[in-house]
């Protein structure tokens, strides 16, 4: 099965994304830095904004590397440099989230009361409170702007820590209306409106973090291959199983996936000839074919009862014969 072929268009489009993000959020980080005074809130974006350089240089890094020919120190290439980048994204994401959520819980224990004063500029005496909302919202654009536009790519390359990058873009975009929220709450006399804001943004901001990390590990330990947005086996990997499964009846079917790529091995069987070509064995769809990296047979059985529950959850299936090699 020869290497291969992803769509080049989506993924150069994905990168010159990325380079956006990391020139837009430059600007961004030092106009936050500028005003952030001791809004709790700020000063906690300003963090999440320079933790938002993570996934971008991730994705940039390892597309550089998965490009490289394989040497014979790496002999396998380097595949699975994406979903390493995936992990100190999800790292990265979690971070953020309980970094916003412990902020916020020691304000509100401590009640810290936040004051907002004034800057002079251009001979006036200027509430900084306005140039906070003008950089809260300036700071909404970028990630709001650079997420709509790599959800669709991450899905299009089922690229997993591309989507988490989209992720943390969200995550930007709500603790900025979370700024704006405690800056506005200041103004008006609520101290704890500030904490408050930012305590709610983080418990989304973890969920997200969470699940990512579950996904990235269970990569990094050859786990079955999950699904874009959350911990359970992906669908797209439950319909090749069944696919597979159905064509070698009695056969054990091992998945894993490596960034973007699927593995397979498929145990009790000889190699069908000729072997089939990879549209053939893909069942979803032609477009996505390439996700199909490799098919390997071999005449050897194992067991296959616990790991065929994983793509029948609910079923309990005694453990089958395996028919010889043929």
């Amino acid at each position: 099965m020869s290497a291969p072929r992803q769509p080049d268009e989506a993924m150069n489009r994905a990168m010159r994304l990325c380079w956006w993000q990391i020139g837009w959020f430059v600007t961004v980080v030092a106009v936050m830095g500028v005003v952030m005074g001791q809004s709790q809130t700020m000063k906690t974006a300003w963090i999440e904004d320079m933790l938002g350089f993570v996934p971008p240089i991730a994705f940039l890094v390892a597309a550089r590397m998965e490009r490289r020919p394989r040497s014979a120190r790496f002999p396998f290439g380097f595949a699975r440099a994406n979903g390493l980048g995936f992990f100190v994204s999800a790292v990265a994401l979690t971070a953020v989230g309980a970094l916003l959520l412990v902020n916020a819980l020691m304000t509100l224990a401590m009640a810290e009361h936040a004051t907002v004063g004034s800057m002079r500029l251009f001979g006036h005496d200027v509430w900084l409170g306005w140039l906070m909302l003008a950089a809260q919202g300036y700071a909404l654009i970028p990630p709001l702007v650079i997420g709509t536009k790599l959800l669709p790519l991450a899905r299009t390359l089922n690229d997993k820590l591309l989507h988490t990058n989209a992720m943390m873009n969200k995550a930007n975009w709500l603790t900025g209306a979370a700024g704006i929220a405690g800056v506005v709450g200041l103004g008006l006399g609520w101290w704890w409106a500030d904490a408050v804001a930012a305590g709610l943004i983080s418990i989304d901001i973890i969920n997200d973090g969470w699940k990512a990390l579950r996904s990235s590990a269970a990569e990094l330990i050859d786990g079955a291959p999950r699904a874009l947005d959350k911990p359970e086996v992906s669908p797209d990997a439950r319909t090749l199983h069944a696919t597979l499964d159905g064509r070698f009846p009695g056969a054990t079917i091992l998945m894993r996936e490596t960034g973007r790529l699927i593995h397979v091995e498929i145990h009790g069987v000889d190699a069908p000839d000729p072997v089939p070509a990879r549209e053939e064995l893909w069942p979803c769809g032609g477009d996505s074919a390439w996700r199909l990296a490799q098919v390997t047979f071999t005449d050897r059985p194992l067991e296959r009862d616990r790991y065929q529950e994983l793509f029948s959850p609910g079923e309990r299936q005694a453990p089958r014969q395996h028919r010889p090699g043929r």
